[in-house]
């Protein structure tokens, strides 16, 4: 009797026909009638209203909580899932929008002063002082993005853990280093999922692996995916290009070996297997993408010497003849081919040599 009672209470009837609906199920399984469909209305309402409002990332954000609501079989799943993929892909946030209107009003203003040639000039000096203060504040957002890590127990206590198994390997200064450029290839993803309005968790560390963050929610494009994926090693790229910078400032070999280990470690995920940064990239391209990619990588090779980047080329031509993208874009593989050869740079620039501990 007591069972029974329970299982009544685990259940509600479907306003439509009044079958009873087990609290996993997002539709009657008599009449396919959808469970949440008053929610479903008012997200769509909400995502359209940020929509005019070129907000992307918020209507991104109401886009995806409804699609977790829908089964994938109903007639509304695939108009969702195309419409977030659209957003993802090209439309301008409202922040991009404001700013093109700020720069089209100070190109506007400087070019009727002093005449044409010195209009020209002084919009373009406008212009350059504009974009810089966007830079800064800019900087300063991701600054407070990096931060949010060190707020999450679990971050750091694996963070100082996977610091102490290097520690006694390289010595403190390369661990913390070494650890904490990890951490900002991972919150170049962070920083990615939450452009795109998918919530993740903050970093995880494992000694001698690596990192990952979570995603409490699915990617629905290979372009989304892709993104995501590479945002990793973009982030992983300023980080090394901050060190080297830093080495070159100080003279001192240990921002150089963090810089080279830096770089290195981000061609690594470069990749095209498995989860790895790399295969996410390729996801997104057609074979003939990925054919390129693979010879830009192996001219680097060639020019650089990079061991890592043999495999790595050599891995993407063999990758290149498995299943292609169905909506290739050739934008990725331009942006892949750029983070190796930028990441070649620093590799070969920085001292790949540490200091006697």
């Amino acid at each position: 009797m007591t069972g029974g009672t329970l299982a009544n209470t685990d259940r509600s009837a479907c306003a439509r026909c009044g079958s009873q609906i087990a609290p996993a199920l997002l539709s009657c399984p008599a009449c396919h009638a959808l469970v949440h469909v008053e929610r479903l209305n008012v997200l769509a309402a909400q995502a359209k209203l940020a929509e005019d409002d070129n907000d992307r990332t918020l209507a991104l954000t109401k886009w995806r909580e409804a699609i977790a609501l829908l089964p994938s079989t109903s007639a509304q799943y695939p108009v969702i899932a195309a419409r977030i993929e659209t957003l993802g892909k090209d439309a301008p946030s409202m922040a991009q929008v404001e700013q093109k209107k700020k720069e089209a009003e100070v190109h506007s203003k400087f070019s009727q002063i002093g005449g044409k040639k010195i209009g020209t000039v002084l919009a373009t000096v406008a212009l350059v002082l504009w974009k810089a203060k966007f830079v800064v504040v800019l900087l300063l957002t991701k600054m407070k993005l990096l931060l949010f890590g060190f707020t999450k127990i679990g971050t750091l206590l694996s963070m100082l853990a996977t610091m102490g198994a290097y520690w006694a390997m390289w010595g403190w200064p390369f661990a913390v280093g070494f650890v904490l450029s990890i951490y900002v290839h991972e919150m170049g993803h962070v920083s990615a999922l939450r452009h795109y309005g998918i919530r993740a968790s903050a970093p995880m560390f494992i000694p001698f692996v690596g990192a990952f963050v979570r995603l409490r929610e699915a990617l629905h494009s290979e372009w989304e995916d892709a993104i995501v994926g590479l945002a990793g090693p973009l982030w992983g790229l300023a980080a090394a290009v901050v060190t080297y910078v830093a080495y070159v400032v100080t003279g001192m070999q240990i921002f150089g070996a963090i810089a080279h280990a830096a770089a290195w470690l981000n061609l690594f995920n470069l990749l095209p297997v498995w989860q790895l940064d790399g295969g996410r990239g390729f996801s997104a391209m057609s074979r003939t993408h990925r054919l390129i990619a693979a010879g830009a990588v192996l001219a680097a090779f060639a020019v650089s010497h990079e061991p890592m980047l043999l495999i790595v080329g050599l891995v993407g031509a063999a990758m290149a003849f498995t299943k292609p993208s169905q909506k290739p874009d050739v934008r990725i593989a331009a942006y892949y081919i750029a983070l190796v050869w930028a990441l070649t740079a620093v590799s070969v620039l920085a001292v790949p040599t540490l200091p006697p501990r």
